[in-house]
């Protein structure tokens, strides 16, 4: 019995012992910290704003009917060039033409009846002055005379509106375009009873187009008239369109609590690629630096700290970046706290890691400019062109739970408990 408990303390011992010495050479392994780097260069940066608009025609008109009726004939259709002045439709003149006779027989029933009146106004004035009526009879035949004139004026004004709709039955273009729309058909009835209805739309030059982008409140203050603008169209997903900008309009949107103004470009259409309604992805070009030393933005947004840490091996990854820190003459507390006031203060203030011999890492506090998303301008900094900058670690992550070595019994769990193999 003795001897079955000193080879089961045999085991143990063996078993700890090389659980020991695993974990031993895993955070040996942890603490040889590499990064990714880029190459500081000099080039251009671009700042740009991005949109996405829609592409109209610069002048537009919807052409509608001023009067209900049916749609008798149609002069136009989709993508006719019409000219001004030129006949598009007409409406069933027929009811129109008979308020006009009605008008009419209105008016010579007027007249009448006006001559009438003044006739008698005339005899009840020659019939006065001989004192063979009182005042009160030539005072009514007065007011009859005014009255049937009155009436004629009324009946003259109704017969020039029933002539005005009848021409209304007739619809012209009012410039020289092209049709681009046309909503209603052959025997269909148009309702004007509350508003005109649109029944074509024509674009007066399809050779010069608009973009109205829509641009967000927080990138509106970089945009200004004439900057030139770029788009491309999924029609054309190859070809970039250059246009500028004509107008930043103050008539604000807001769709789910984001506020957008209205920018206009205007764009040449030469041949014809452009169509209305075709949804651009706009890209307005607000600054442009050339020659100007440039870092990735990778590299502002590395922190050596914060990123061990969250590789999941803080103490391995702390002390090698300490040690490194130390034989470089930069801390990397120092660098972290030099990173943290940079944020605190202007946010163009930022540190980047330059790498030395060794993988040595060294802090150097820069002052950025202007970012095209993928660089940043450095205007201010102790950097220079073919300095390798560290943008994140080359290091696999790793993991804080593992396999007890073999002859242990089983995998240990998050808690700590052990479990017997299936």
């Amino acid at each position: 019995m003795n001897a079955r408990r000193i080879l089961i303390v045999l085991v143990v011992l063996a078993a700890a012992a090389a659980a020991v010495t695993f974990y031993l050479r895993r955070d040996g392994k942890a603490a040889q910290v590499k990064y990714r780097t880029e190459t500081v260069d000099r080039g251009v940066v671009t700042s740009v704003v991005t949109a996405t608009g829609t592409i109209s025609a610069v002048t537009t008109v919807q052409v509608g009917s001023q009067v209900s009726g049916i749609i008798q004939s149609l002069h136009a259709d989709f993508n006719s060039p019409v000219k001004k002045g030129q006949l598009l439709a007409t409406l069933d003149p027929t009811p129109f033409k008979l308020q006009v006779q009605q008008r009419e027989a209105d008016l010579q029933q007027a007249q009448v009846q006006m001559r009438n009146a003044e006739v008698q106004f005339n005899r009840s004035g020659r019939l006065l002055a001989e004192k063979l009526i009182p005042q009160a009879d030539y005072d009514t035949a007065r007011a009859n005379f005014e009255g049937m004139s009155a009436q004629v004026d009324q009946s003259q004004a109704a017969l020039a509106a029933s002539r005005t709709n009848l021409s209304y039955t007739n619809i012209f273009s009012p410039i020289d375009g092209v049709v681009v729309a046309r909503q209603y058909d052959i025997g269909q009835t148009v309702a004007a009873s509350f508003q005109a209805p649109t029944l074509f739309t024509i674009a007066e030059d399809l050779t010069k187009m608009q973009v109205q982008a829509d641009v967000d409140q927080s990138d509106i203050s970089r945009v200004a008239t004439h900057q030139p603008a770029r788009f491309t169209v999924d029609a054309y997903p190859e070809e970039n369109f250059v246009g500028a900008i004509s107008q930043i309009r103050l008539n604000a949107t807001q769709n789910q609590n984001v506020i957008t103004y209205p920018v206009i470009i205007d764009v040449a259409n030469p041949d014809g690629k452009l169509k209305p309604k075709m949804t651009a992805d706009v890209t307005i070009e607000v600054a442009k630096v050339q020659d100007v030393l440039r870092v990735p933005n990778a590299a502002l947004r590395f922190k050596p700290i914060e990123t061990g840490r969250a590789n999941g091996n803080d103490a391995a990854t702390k002390a090698a970046l300490e040690g490194t820190a130390a034989r470089g003459g930069q801390g990397t507390a120092a660098a972290a706290d030099a990173l943290a006031s940079g944020q605190r203060g202007s946010r163009h203030k930022q540190v980047v890691y330059v790498l030395g011999p060794g993988d040595e890492l060294k802090a150097v506090p820069v002052k950025t400019g202007i970012t095209d998303g993928r660089f940043t301008a450095v205007t201010e900094g102790d950097l220079k062109p073919g300095d390798k900058i560290a943008i994140g670690f080359a290091t696999a992550k790793v993991e804080t739970q593992g396999t007890l070595p073999p002859g242990m019994g089983g995998q240990r769990g998050p808690g700590g408990g052990g479990g017997r193999r299936p």
